[in-house]
């Protein structure tokens, strides 16, 4: 019995070494032999979008994939740096580096480390359902505004020079300005498009082989040969050595300023992480836990910012590589770190005949897997304040920035749910002939008011916001019945929750129903929110007899007879009416 409990507190990496198989380690090895081929360019590719030297890219994977390996409840997930982080750690860093890249790699680390910190906490407390604010519209907006951005920030280098913007119309003004200066290369722009061909076609041809892969040796190798080094733009020789800390300079100011992005990339890393394990976990018949995930990707970012990396998240690309290629464990991870560390100690000096323009290509290929064009169609068909608050995001993060436009998507959202809240739909029930139940007139043009009896529908919790309004609507419906009517039954089966101010409107209602000699029955109510009319004293009013556990109930109850209307004839009240 000890032994269980000790066992619940070890990391789920020891938890997996202790049942490791041996017939899962040769796919292990191979898939992690797969994985590096990817994690290396897409490092490098991802630090240069963020504004960073490339070996912090790698920096950034070797840590993390240690760490998560220990501390990850995933056994797939493959981490690194990513293409929607990238671009927000730039407009976090960059401002405050002042072009000094000694600063902006300090500032990275310690971006990783409040970032990690955030989400460490929040795993403790439990507090996955932060991401919940980002719903799907504002993620389809975000990650199509993103990817336009990395999209266009990779051109100059596609084309084989720089440039130094740090906004969307500055990128496409610097562009042109370049392209009409003749600043472009023909050899960037071949070596560029071809490795994208090579790229997109073993993609889609579906190739044992990476693309990525073939196309960063076949790149490098014909650089090499050719004697291209000094007529192309490479990304030149990594520095030899491990990952070390690289915080000096930092200031209690910085942690000040970099506070917001924090928060911000914490947010879309757990999202992005989460949703992406909970994906994966389904398919291989796992669970993974939400706080266990997120206190995983907090650790392994504060790994990452204290030796010299910066914020991190799963990879949607590599992680499904990782799969493909037959990964069982953490292993995979494990095993492409220590050869991205190999390839830092033994052969740096590689990267010193990679194009830049082929660097370029495999981030705008990986970038361009983040366009969601379909998901955008979709939500214009099923919802157009959903498709709304899509477009919100795209433009917010475009014209705005990153963080900015996320908060600004964010408070459409809360915007939109509160007005749903206030203004929700709400409909008078009748009968319709040879159909169970009671339903929507509005949408049953056939069916009738039960003599007498006014039922109403208010599909929301009653609150501050709404209570006049659900008032109005019933008063509204009553009048458009005309008299006669004897009794409203309220079909309070959506209605959630009621506060003090529409327990206010609601007694008002029934005040000025029973002047005008009508009783309002409550039907259907859920048990919680008759405890809070019992917690306001209200149930010597509301009495026992003014619920009914259904609204067929009620009217079976008020009529004195059951529908007879389901073999075809016409309802009747007592009097024949």
């Amino acid at each position: 019995m000890a032994a269980k409990r000790m066992r619940r507190w070890l990391p789920p990496g020891v938890e997996t070494a202790l049942h490791y198989r041996r017939t899962w380690l040769l796919p292990d090895l191979r898939a992690g032999l797969v994985v590096t081929a990817l994690l290396i360019p897409a490092g490098m590719g991802y630090a240069e979008v963020a504004g960073l030297p490339p070996e912090t890219g790698l920096y950034a994977t070797i840590v993390p994939l240690l760490a998560y390996a220990l501390f990850g409840p995933s056994r797939i997930l493959v981490l690194g740096p990513d293409s929607a982080l990238a671009p927000i750690i730039a407009a976090a860093i960059l401002p405050l580096a002042l072009g000094d890249d000694t600063r902006a790699v300090a500032l990275a680390g310690l971006l990783a480390i409040m970032v990690g910190v955030i989400l460490l906490f929040g795993g403790i407390l439990r507090l996955g359902f932060v991401t919940d604010l980002l719903s799907k519209p504002i993620r389809v907006g975000y990650l199509n505004a993103v990817a336009l951005l990395v999209l266009i920030s990779q051109v100059p280098k596609l084309l084989g020079f720089s440039i130094d913007s740090g906004s969307l119309f500055g990128d496409v003004v610097a562009i042109g300005a370049g392209i009409a200066a003749g600043e472009a290369q023909l050899l960037a722009l071949v070596f560029g498009v071809a490795s994208l061909v090579v790229i997109v076609g073993l993609t889609w041809a579906r190739s044992p082989v990476p693309g990525v892969l073939v196309a960063v040796v076949a790149a490098t190798a014909l650089t090499a040969i050719l004697g291209l080094a000094d007529r192309l733009p490479v990304v030149g020789a990594l520095p030899q050595g491990l990952p070390a800390p690289a915080l000096g300079g930092l200031e209690w100011s910085d942690v000040a300023a970099l506070a917001l992005p924090a928060a911000g990339i914490a947010l879309v890393a757990f999202t992005d992480t989460a949703v992406l394990s909970r994906t994966f976990a389904a398919r291989r018949g796992e669970t993974v836990s939400g706080s266990g995930e997120m206190a995983a990707i907090g650790a392994a970012n504060i790994g990452a910012g204290l030796l010299g990396g910066f914020p991190i998240s799963a990879s949607s690309s590599r992680t499904p590589v990782a799969e493909q290629a037959g990964a069982r464990t953490q292993l995979t991870g494990v095993v492409g770190a220590v050869l991205i560390t190999a390839f830092m100690l033994l052969v740096p000096g590689l990267t010193a005949f990679l194009p830049s323009a082929t660097l370029a290509a495999v981030v705008i290929a990986a970038a361009a897997r983040l366009i969601d064009v379909h998901g955008f169609i979709r939500l214009v068909r099923m919802d157009r304040v959903d498709a709304f608050l899509s477009l919100a995001a795209f433009v917010g993060v475009l014209v705005f920035g990153v963080l900015a436009g996320i908060a600004v998507a964010i408070g459409l959202s809360l915007l939109a749910f509160v007005n749903q809240a206030w203004r929700p739909y709400r409909a008078e029930l009748g009968l319709v002939k040879g159909l169970r139940g009671y339903h929507d007139l509005s949408r049953y043009p056939e069916g009738e008011r039960i003599p007498g009896i006014v039922i109403v529908r208010f599909d929301a919790p009653l609150f501050f916001a709404n209570g006049g309004i659900f008032e109005d609507f019933v008063r509204s419906r009553v009048k458009a019945a005309g008299p006669g009517i004897r009794t409203v039954i309220l079909a309070a089966e959506p209605i959630t929750d009621i506060d003090t101010t529409a327990i206010d409107e609601l007694v008002e209602l029934d005040d000025w129903l029973d002047s005008h000699g009508i009783r309002l029955v409550l039907a259907e109510m859920k048990d919680p929110v008759v405890d809070v009319l019992r917690d306001y004293g209200l149930l010597q009013r509301f009495t026992p007899d003014r619920f009914a556990p259904t609204v067929g109930a009620a009217v079976d109850d008020i009529t004195g007879r059951l529908r007879s209307d389901l073999d075809g004839t016409k309802w009747e009240d007592d009097r024949g009416e």
